[in-house]
């Protein structure tokens, strides 16, 4: 008996090493997570697929359009270090096929590495309108296999092509007041808590038929507390009257078209949703008499958002406000599915984009309303000069953060003429203003399309001429320059990327060419200030933060440029801050820039809260910009701003397979992110004293991070779990390399 247990004993461990895997988890197709969804006009229903396809209505549902989609997964085993050494996909035809193991349309056998993104389907390809089944299991470093991942099923298109971006249908939420309250006799107010653009329903009762019901919907009160009939710039009020019969009915009402936001350049609101209008509140004037009024719901549209991808809080009340209202924005403002500039022009815009494309990135695991977005804008090009440029940026930031280089390999040779290299001369500097905008270069960038006689011009920033800091526009402009210098940066990793190797060494010597000449001709050898152009001494604060945003002022000359910056204030509008927030932080001016995310000034995002918007606002304030709307998502830079540099989380290989974490918290007490990439969930959190400095960390499977931690003085020791770790003094920074996956804790004592 001794030896038959001391037996089993012994073949514990063994079955413990048998033991699999938890199974991967969030498959996505084409980086979509919820394939498998079918929607009726903007709700999600009980109905599978299979249940849709028989359906006697119109449904909607995320189709992929791509012969050999892109899959990808998340690993569940979270013990440190862990990495994935192999993968084996399921593809099938039916749910019992692949139930059966069998992956009659692709089975991609047991494939060693650790590729768990961007897994091309099978040479066979797939077909037209049909619904497919896939699944996958992983090994581990210790060839240990898990068990497969629950199945997903997707529905391909009735077109399909090599690769195009697949996207989810626009999705309604049903919102219900959060207070109510009766004005008077006859009127009562209901105030949703937050502005979302949507459409508005009620119940109503009425003895005689005879009664009509007097609506007044809008995003902003009265003094007195009611509905504003006249809110001032492009904030939004309308007036409706719904005569009701007799009984107990529901209505729907509508919104009529506004012309500006629904001419030939508008993105429009699909058929299955009908038109919307942002608001809050709602004002009825109720008939005296038997009428009675119930189950008033606004009807909120959106593209769909993971509220739970990204969380923040800090130490700071008014960080944490800030934060909440540019999280919000980037949900409230994907209304149409694409990056618009708000409610007013309903318009795509490429510097709308690149701020709305990196705060979406932040607050949600979404990326294919950039590629839609990018597609969209490299063929209805908008008249500045920079913003033609700053296609080459979304458009870098899509493969970086998404890692999927498909999108922007399609579009590789519409991104080329973007640089408006044709402006150029000997040096490599461009201008818009010596006669070189002929009809083959507009042509060659899309912009007869959009408008067909102008030409380019220089924006610097907007609106014009309050927002530009006095900036003198010369032929040689030194903001138009360097964005034509990162714009060069971004197309040659784009062609890295894509194995252009002859186009990534052209682009690295012409920006190399183009820091030379703008170095000499914009920088001011006895300020050490940027000028503004070719021909003035003036330095504005746009000149100095872009140039400082894209690395092209010498070390030497980062002291005066910062005293300078400071100097300025918030001389930019919400659109600039942007530039000027990643010019601070990138120059580790942490100081500065946290007081400028939570000032509480007239040009600060705390003011936009104060006004009583809850989407972040075009302008700082309305008197900067008297037709400004409250729904610009170009106003949301915060929320990329806490998780890519106070926070300091960014990828350094695309879709974070490497990752940095470079906290700044200057005098901030605490802070701690939750944010969930393609790859898993990374945690972050840091305690900061002028004692000491705490910080704890989890990065997903399959990642490696570099860390930095604050080195203010030289005596000061990095411990990693209470030891001594391997550090590199880098500056005001340690740093630490090769970090792999799992939680650590890291700790500076001064």
């Amino acid at each position: 008996m001794r030896r038959f247990f001391l037996l089993v004993l012994l073949a514990l461990p063994c079955l413990a090493c048998q033991a699999q895997l938890p199974a991967p988890v969030d498959l996505r197709t084409d980086l979509l997570l919820h394939t498998d969804g079918v929607w009726k006009n903007g709700f999600l229903t009980n109905l599978t697929l299979e249940e849709a396809a028989s359906a006697l209505f119109a449904f909607q549902t995320a189709d992929i359009r791509s012969q050999r989609p892109a899959l990808s997964w998340v690993l569940s085993d979270t013990t440190r270090l862990s990495r994935q050494t192999a993968y084996q996909v399921l593809v099938a035809s039916s749910r019992a096929k692949l139930d059966a193991q069998e992956g009659d349309v692709w089975d991609s056998g047991k494939v060693p590495g650790n590729q768990q993104l961007g897994v091309l389907l099978g040479e066979k390809g797939l077909d037209t309108s049909r619904i497919y089944y896939w699944k996958v299991r992983v090994w581990n470093a210790q060839d240990q296999a898990s068990t497969y991942s629950a199945p997903k099923a997707f529905r391909t298109a009735a077109k399909l092509t090599p690769y195009e971006t697949a996207y989810y249908p626009l999705v309604k939420s049903e919102d219900k007041p959060v207070a109510q309250r009766r004005l008077s006799n006859q009127h009562v107010l209901y105030d949703f808590g937050k502005d979302a653009f949507g459409q508005l329903t009620l119940t109503a009762t009425s003895l005689t038929g005879r009664d009509t019901l007097h609506v007044h919907v809008g995003e902003h009160l009265t003094p007195d507390g009611r509905v504003n009939p006249k809110p001032g710039g492009t904030l939004r009020y309308r007036f409706l009257k719904l005569p009701l019969q007799k009984g107990e009915h529901s209505y729907a009402l509508q919104f009529t078209s506004d012309k500006r936001n629904t001419g030939p350049k508008a993105i429009l609101m699909p058929d299955y949703i009908g038109e919307v209008l942002p608001f809050r509140y709602v004002e009825l004037v109720i008939p005296a008499g038997q009428v009675r009024v119930q189950h008033l719901t606004r009807q909120g549209v959106a593209y769909p958002f993971n509220e739970a991808a990204t969380t923040f809080t800090s130490s700071d009340t008014i960080l944490n406000q800030v934060w909440a209202i540019s999280k919000y924005s980037m949900k409230a403002t994907s209304f149409s599915g694409y990056y618009v500039d708000g409610d007013r022009e309903r318009i795509p815009y490429e510097a709308d984009a690149l701020i709305n494309q990196l705060s979406h990135y932040a607050v949600d695991t979404e990326f294919n309303m950039a590629k839609r977005s990018l597609d969209y804008l490299i063929y209805h090009a908008t008249w500045p000069t920079e913003w033609s440029l700053q296609n080459l940026l979304v458009a870098y930031y899509d493969y970086l953060y998404s890692g999927d280089s498909r999108a922007v390999g399609v579009l590789y040779n519409e991104l080329r003429p973007k640089l408006l290299l044709p402006l150029a001369r000997a040096d490599g500097l461009i201008s818009t203003r010596t006669g070189k905008q002929t009809a083959e270069f507009k042509k060659s960038i899309h912009y007869g399309t959009f408008d067909g006689k102008e030409d380019l011009k220089d924006i610097t920033d907007w609106p014009q001429p309050s927002e530009i800091d006095g900036f003198e526009f010369k032929d040689y402009n030194a903001i138009v320059n360097a964005f034509h210098y990162e714009a060069l940066r971004a197309m040659e990793r784009l062609a890295t990327a894509l194995d252009k190797k002859d186009d990534a060494a052209f682009y690295q010597k012409r920006a190399q060419q183009v820091r030379t000449a703008f170095q000499s001709t914009f920088i001011n050898a006895k300020t050490g200030l940027v000028r503004d152009g070719e021909g003035t001494d003036h330095a504005s604060l746009h000149a100095n933060m872009f140039a400082l945003a894209f690395g092209l002022v010498p070390e030497k000359y980062h002291a005066r440029v910062l005293t300078h910056i400071r100097s300025r204030g918030m001389a930019t509008s919400v659109y600039g801050s942007q530039f000027l927030l990643d010019a601070l932080y990138n120059a580790h001016e942490s100081t500065y820039a946290l007081a400028l995310l939570t000032s509480t000034d007239l040009r600060s995002w705390y003011n936009m809260i104060r006004t009583g918007s809850t989407i972040t606002t075009e302008a700082w304030d309305t008197r900067f910009k008297p037709n400004q709307d409250w729904n610009h998502a170009w106003g949301a830079a915060p929320a990329n701003l806490v998780v890519r540099k106070l926070m300091g989380v960014e990828p350094l290989s695309p879709a974070f397979g490497t990752i940095q974490i470079k906290p700044q918290p200057d005098t901030l007490r605490q802070a701690s992110l939750q944010y969930t990439t393609l790859r898993g969930l990374i945690d972050v959190g840091f305690d900061n004293t002028p004692e000491r400095f705490r910080l704890t960390a989890t990065l997903p499977p399959n990642t490696s991070g570099v860390v930095y931690l604050p080195r203010k003085n030289t005596k000061s020791t990095p411990r990693q779990d209470g030891q001594p770790v391997k550090a590199t003094a880098e500056g005001t920074f340690w740093k630490i390399e090769n970090v792999g996956a799992g939680t650590y804790t890291w700790e500076v004592t001064y």
